[in-house]
């Protein structure tokens, strides 16, 4: 039998039958190039076919960013003046799939843009008078501090428990904004929103901190739960510790909410008060409001004699101390006797301990926002510094750079300074805690009042700076949840409005209509007990701290070990 012959260096090997040669001839055929314009057609379809997964993965990058956008706004949508306070929970989810699993660059980015599109809007109010450049600047400073609690929510995602983690990393970028730079300023707060929810009466367990984490975890718990349901449809199995995950971090802070709502109560402990707030209103919007001299004076006694007329005719009941708002006295009474007279005037009509706000200008050193205690026949007898005076707005930081900006700030030709004691009056027996308009959105203003033995809050503010804006109602939320988180009544009276009475539940009794003259006149309860809250003071918000604290430090321990594992 003949041995097969291998192909060699000069050997051809044969084509096999039925197929084409492989190998290269020694002339090459010459190639038809032409197209048709059928084929042309059709490779531009390939081609345009090919093209749609790129033109996919393209897009499919923004979805993220639009995700992270969306929840910020959505988070803004919950705020008063609307009542859509469960918006916060659909944002939360919202923000918690745009964070899941990102490394931290992207979820310093992604927690950028939801603060972006949470503060933006939130904030605009800033710039009513002023122009868009210092309410451009302060929302991209203070949207830094969401997106650190992004790359946190995005570093803490990988965890077990993660809602829990992701939650206590909001707070603590929130405990932050509360207090850095110049005092912090915390108007947004996620428990701000919650005035109308279900979970405020959580205010009253650990304040502030405590009542937006679990508006937080809540959220952060339905993400979870969706994205259970979908490992669940991939694999067919449950896993057990995301499950337990999602379903508690939505029934404990809904449980908890429940299990707090004997702590919410308008029952009155110390008897009642009849207390009248005045709203004088002011005779132009803005900057300007108190141009006309004396004229937000006049029309703040003017209000009282009105009042006073009415007790006098029986048709109002005669109140136990009334309260003017802040800046209801454009000039220095102590420095004009004429304001001084007007005040007198009105305060011995109405015949009541009456609180008036006014702008002191001592001869030397700087300005005091000051409440006075003015009593009939008597005259001042107390006064209250307000304590923390707002940046910006009350004082020029950095004057030489901010000027560069917005030459407003020359406005503000002298600086207020800050008071250093807690302020509790003694109105006809009923012992009032005094938080001047800003500090209602700060814990620690409010709380020092009631542990100095206030049974009842005012906040006085004036508002006119800010025109028709959603700031009045913002700030009115706030002391809807301070009342709650206290146990008190609370009385808002504001310049221009919206000012209101507020019951320990959080319940508005009676409220003005904005830039409208107006006097409310009710009988509140007055309370002494100290709800958890008040009693706890900032060991909630340490003790979430901590859990953030102990999240990030689980995550960065982890990751650590797995790049030692890789190396």
């Amino acid at each position: 039998m003949a041995r097969p012959r291998k192909a060699g260096r000069g050997a051809r090997a044969r084509p096999l039958p039925g197929r084409a040669s492989t190998g290269t001839p020694r002339t090459l055929r010459k190639v038809s190039t032409t197209i048709t314009p059928e084929a042309a057609g059709a490779a531009d379809d390939a081609s345009a076919t090919d093209d749609r997964p790129r033109r996919f993965a393209r897009a499919a990058r923004f979805v993220r960013p639009g995700a992270a956008l969306l929840s910020g706004v959505l988070l803004y949508l919950s705020f008063p003046p609307r009542p859509l306070w469960w918006l916060a929970l659909p944002a939360f989810a919202l923000l918690g799939w745009s964070l899941y699993g990102r490394r931290l660059r992207a979820g310093f980015g992604l927690g950028y843009l939801a603060g972006l599109g949470f503060l933006l809007p939130l904030l605009v109010w800033t710039g009513e008078e002023v122009g868009p450049v210092p309410w451009l600047a302060l929302a991209a400073i203070e949207a830094l501090f969401v997106a650190a609690a992004g790359l946190g929510i995005a570093a803490v995602s990988r965890l077990p428990w993660w809602p829990v983690f992701a939650a206590g990393v909001w707070i603590l970028g929130e405990a932050a904004r509360a207090r850095v730079p110049f005092g912090g300023f915390p108007w947004g707060k996620i428990a701000f929103g919650q005035a109308d929810g279900v979970f405020l009466p959580l205010a009253a367990v650990g304040g502030t901190p405590v009542l937006g984490f679990a508006v937080a975890l809540c959220g952060f718990g339905l993400y979870e739960a969706v994205r259970v349901f979908r490992l669940h449809r991939a694999t067919g199995t449950v896993p057990r510790g995301p499950l337990a995950a999602a379903a508690l971090s939505v029934l404990v802070p809904v449980t908890g909410a429940v299990a707090a709502l004997p702590l919410v109560s308008d029952a009155p402990e110390d008897g009642t008060a009849t207390v009248a707030a005045i709203q004088g209103n002011v005779p132009r919007l803005g900057l300007d409001f108190n141009s006309q001299r004396r004229q937000v004076l006049d029309n703040h006694a003017a209000r009282t004699r009105e009042l006073a007329a009415e007790v006098k005719a029986g048709t109002k009941p005669q109140p136990d101390f009334v309260l003017w708002p802040e800046n209801s006295s454009d000039i220095d009474p102590y420095a004009n006797p004429d304001a001084a007279a007007v005040i007198e005037g009105a305060v011995d009509a109405v015949k009541a301990p009456t609180v008036v706000g006014a702008v002191i200008a001592p001869p030397t050193g700087k300005l005091r926002n000051t409440l006075i205690q003015w009593e009939p026949g008597r005259g001042p007898v107390a006064t209250y510094d307000k304590r923390h005076v707002q940046p910006f707005g009350e004082y020029i930081p950095m004057r030489s750079v901010v000027r560069l900006f917005n030459s407003n700030v020359d406005r503000v030709a002298r600086d207020f300074g800050p008071g250093t004691e807690v302020g509790v009056f003694d109105l006809a027996g009923t012992k009032v805690g005094l938080a001047t308009c800003y500090e209602a959105a700060f814990d620690w203003a409010v709380r020092d009042t009631v542990t100095h033995g206030a049974q009842l809050l005012t906040v006085p503010s004036n508002n006119a700076t800010f025109g028709r804006s959603e700031m009045t109602y913002q700030q009115l939320a706030m002391s809807r949840v301070r009342a709650v988180e206290h146990s008190r009544s609370v009385v808002v009276p504001v310049t221009s409005g919206v000012s209101a009475i507020i019951r320990p539940d959080g319940e508005i009794v009676s409220r003005t209509a904005m830039f409208t003259p107006d006097y409310l006149v009710e009988e509140v309860p007055l309370r002494s007990t100290r709800t958890p809250a008040t009693r706890l003071g900032t060991l909630p918000e340490a003790l979430l701290a901590a859990v953030a604290a102990g999240g990030l430090g689980w995550a960065a321990a982890r990751a650590v070990r797995a790049r030692r594992a890789r190396s």
